[in-house]
């Protein structure tokens, strides 16, 4: 197997994971998600203050 041998199989195995990665970002099962960060930023203070103290609660547990 030469080294021009590699890269193509290389460059075809990239390919592969790369489409498989889109499939997968683009199912249905991701749409709530995608929905759910498309919001984020016209979220009220109160969605950001209790991510804040979800946040401060798990820091909490790690220590």
């Amino acid at each position: 197997m030469t080294m021009a041998d590699f890269h193509s199989y290389y460059t075809v195995l990239i390919l592969i994971v790369f489409i498989g990665i889109w499939f997968w970002a683009w199912s249905g099962k991701r749409k709530r998600f995608f929905n759910e960060a498309a919001n984020l930023p016209f979220a009220d203070e109160e969605i950001s203050e209790r991510s804040a103290l979800k946040l401060q609660e798990e820091e909490k547990d790690r220590e």
